[in-house]
């Protein structure tokens, strides 16, 4: 990797408690042509030395997908070169192996984020059979959501954590919702949560935290482990946003560890959405002989599986 540049829009957006769609996608036709810039100069390459341009196919908002998406085409048309459309979500699952030897491997992945919650099962390269996804809120959403009930900042994920990291985890008991499904069900932990704060008193944000935290953590934990035993694998991986959680990784690292499962996570700073992933995802894709149509349009609902 040469370069890689992000202009972020969370202090814009935490105002409103939530991405606001045309906010957003304002922002990336601003944006996106000053990172362009940036990102050549970082990687002291001309752009007619790329060998292939690639942007986001979806899922996401539909106006923030076809700005990236037409700059990229623009360019792959310009300058006579492969274009290729990546699903979000491939960029996610890949990334534990950017650090690597580059070779995907058999695993069973968790893809955790604001917007996702889902469980994958990867044979190998584009080769991805669905085990499970949230019906309802996915784990990022309920930290969002649960946080803003305890007036807390945008994104919740990390101010939650940041919270539960002096609490008792104990103290509350709150439901882990579906555990003997493969789906995963977030929706009434946040009610949960909703109804138990008007009985609250004293000091309690730390160890409802920690309580929240706790219950999103067994589940994922769980479910993981079970979908790696059912399907036969050896390695987990995990990706996405809330995959930042410390304690999501330490829990999970550690169950792998007890169950004789390999365990993989993404860098941190791959975690949270960025364009080093899809960079990798379309380089292997390239390599493997994959190539997209200019044509092709964005699918702010694109499955992955």
């Amino acid at each position: 990797m040469l370069a890689s540049e992000i202009a972020s829009q969370m202090a814009e957006h935490e105002k409103f408690g939530g991405v606001v769609p045309e906010l957003a996608s304002r922002n990336h036709l601003v944006y996106a042509p000053r990172l362009l810039e940036r990102a050549t100069r970082s990687a002291k390459i001309d752009i007619v030395d790329v060998d292939a341009f690639a942007a986001t196919s979806g899922p996401g908002l539909a106006s923030s997908l076809m700005i990236g998406a037409s700059i990229a085409k623009g360019l792959a048309i310009g300058f006579g070169k492969p274009y290729l459309g990546i699903n979000h979500l491939e960029g996610h699952l890949l990334s534990p192996f950017f650090n690597g030897d580059f070779q995907i491997k058999p695993n069973i992945s968790l893809i955790v984020s604001g917007g996702h919650t889902m469980s994958i099962q990867v044979v190998g390269l584009g080769d991805y059979r669905l085990i499970g996804r949230t019906v309802d809120d996915a784990a990022g959403e309920a930290f969002d959501k649960v946080a803003k009930l305890l007036g807390l900042g945008y994104p919740g994920g990390p101010e939650i954590e940041k919270h539960a990291r002096r609490g008792d985890a104990t103290r509350f008991n709150l439901p882990r919702s579906m555990l003997d499904s493969e789906n995963f069900s977030f929706s009434g932990l946040k009610t949960a949560v909703r109804y138990l704060l008007p009985k609250l008193r004293g000091d309690f944000l730390a160890d409802l935290c920690a309580s929240f935290q706790q219950a999103i953590v067994d589940v994922l934990v769980r479910k993981t482990i079970a979908a790696a035993k059912r399907y036969d694998v050896d390695l987990i991986t995990v990706s996405g946003g809330v995959s930042c959680n410390e304690e999501l990784r330490r829990q999970l690292r550690d169950a792998c560890d007890h169950e004789g499962f390999r365990f993989k996570s993404a860098e941190p700073w791959l975690c949270t959405d960025n364009a080093a992933m899809i960079a990798f995802a379309a380089s292997l894709r390239l390599d493997a002989g994959f190539e997209s149509k200019v044509t092709e349009e964005i699918d702010p609902n694109l499955a992955l599986a």
